[in-house]
């Protein structure tokens, strides 16, 4: 999962409640501009990750799971290849 991919996925949690991503942080009990686009990057043009806690609270304010929010993660999220790594282990565990 990327940076964007995750933040698009807050949007899409958002416009499917039909409501704006100032007001999903409000009722999730954060800050009404902890997700604009202007707390993305720092300022110094890092990108800026939410926090668990912070997904634990948007999970929670729309009573669902965090399987549930994968569903709201742009499409090509789902369509990645494994990691090398994952497919090591599985080669390995063939064996």
């Amino acid at each position: 999962m990327t940076h964007s991919e995750l933040w698009g996925g807050i949007k899409n949690l958002a416009v499917s409640n039909h409501i704006s991503c100032s007001r999903l942080a409000q009722i999730s009990g954060l800050d009404a501009t902890a997700f604009n686009e202007s707390r993305h990057k720092t300022k110094y043009g890092q990108e800026h990750w939410p926090t668990m806690l912070t997904i634990s609270r948007v999970l929670d304010s729309t009573g669902i799971t965090l399987a549930e929010f994968a569903a709201f993660l742009p499409s090509d999220t789902h369509l990645r290849p494994k990691s090398a790594y994952l497919v090591q282990r599985e080669q390995k565990s063939r064996r």
